[in-house]
């Protein structure tokens, strides 16, 4: 492998942004200075030498009334992305998850440059709804990675190349985080109760879920004025939920120190999480969770007759189970959400009992598996050798 290598790598949310600089620092350690990378991504990826073009907070949307409202800004940051793949004519391109805006970058990519080896990292939830996307992406891309072992059936009837290559949140480590260095930073005492608020990383869901959290709050501190309260804050985000927990009336610690942030994940008694890939990762911590999440009322209508699971958190859809709690949509209330984070804040055997199980579902998903970002990077330079790109 003596040809240089350039990557695009395109993310348009944080957790595609993390995705992307794993990626990158993992393909820069097999090829060195033969690799080179450009695309679209947030802080973690800049870290790792890609400067993106704009910011991608302009991009994390969700729901449909959402994106209705934001197609113009997301089409000219698609033309923005076409333009520097034009500029910069990449061997290979790598869209990290994000459906809606990657799907029609696909296509556009492959219009502007037939030869282009494209790459989707993380696939679409055709086991959960919409199996029809399995076969626009055949269409549209040459290889697939995917994160969830249940994909693999419906892509190989697609005939599209695939390869698993594990969930990048089961690979997340906290053996370096320290809980007493969490309780030093917020000036809490050994025994002081901490619950953490993770409201998400998209704009839309610090508009619809946060304020349901932070009535949740408002009934647990009243009840427990001694909870020590966490936010740990994603930089999409941060700015916004920072505003918003300056007007809360307790005090409660807004965290953005990447290090603290893992050091409240084993710190916290109970969590109260928005769904996605943080309720992995809290699993992960062995802290037990309560998972609400609000959606657009269109969104939510379409999603609800499509969903196949029962449930929206992984670990729960592994273990068949609502191992976490799960409130959504119009039973994602506070008092509701208080109600279940108070039994677990006052039944320590209980919290004990929900983290182990949490932890036991991962191991349907794959936890122990090599690292993720090593395996993609394994199956990229093989499928690019193999096409005689490197």
């Amino acid at each position: 492998m003596s040809a240089s290598l350039k990557v695009m790598l395109v993310a348009a949310e944080a957790s595609g942004d993390a995705l992307g600089a794993s990626l990158a620092k993992a393909l820069r350690a097999r090829l060195g200075e033969r690799v080179t990378f450009v695309g679209v991504g947030g802080i973690k990826m800049a870290e790792q030498g890609v400067q993106s073009p704009f910011d991608i907070a302009q991009l994390s949307i969700l729901g449909i009334w959402e994106g209705l409202k934001a197609y113009p800004t997301v089409k000219a940051r698609l033309a923005d992305t076409v333009a520097l793949a034009v500029r910069e004519r990449p061997d290979v391109a790598v869209l990290i998850d994000s459906w809606g805006f990657n799907i029609r970058l696909a296509k556009a990519l492959r219009k502007a440059n037939p030869n282009i080896a494209l790459v989707k990292y993380v696939a679409p939830q055709v086991w959960a709804y919409h199996p029809g996307r399995a076969v626009d992406l055949a269409r549209s891309v040459d290889l697939l990675l995917s994160i969830q072992p249940m994909d693999q059936a419906y892509f190989d009837a697609a005939g599209l190349e695939n390869v698993f290559v594990g969930n990048s949140a089961l690979a997340k480590r906290f053996d370096k985080a320290d809980a007493s260095r969490l309780r030093a930073a917020i000036n809490a005492g050994p025994e002081t109760p901490i619950l953490l608020v993770l409201p998400g990383s998209r704009p839309s869901e610090i508009e619809r879920v946060m304020p349901v959290f932070e009535d949740a709050v408002k009934r647990l501190k009243a009840d427990r004025p001694e909870l020590a309260v966490v936010v740990p804050a994603a930089y999409t985000v941060v700015e916004a939920v920072k505003a918003r927990v300056a007007g809360w009336p307790f005090r409660a610690h807004v965290i953005e120190d990447e290090q603290l942030k893992d050091d409240a994940f084993v710190a916290g008694d109970v969590a109260l999480a928005c769904s996605g890939t943080v309720t992995t990762e809290l699993a992960l911590a062995g802290r037990p969770m309560v998972v609400g999440y609000k959606t657009g009322a269109i969104t939510y209508a379409i999603l609800k007759r499509l969903m196949k699971p029962r449930w929206i958190t992984l670990f729960n859809i592994a273990a068949g189970r609502a191992i976490a709690p799960e409130f959504i949509q119009h039973a994602c209330e506070g008092e509701v959400l208080a109600q279940a984070a108070g039994r677990l804040l006052d039944d320590p055997e209980r919290r004990a009992c929900q983290a182990a199980e949490q932890y036991d579902a991962l191991d349907k998903m794959g936890r122990g598996m090599p690292d993720p970002s090593e395996t993609a990077a394994t199956a990229m330079i093989d499928f690019l050798r193999a096409r005689d790109r490197i």
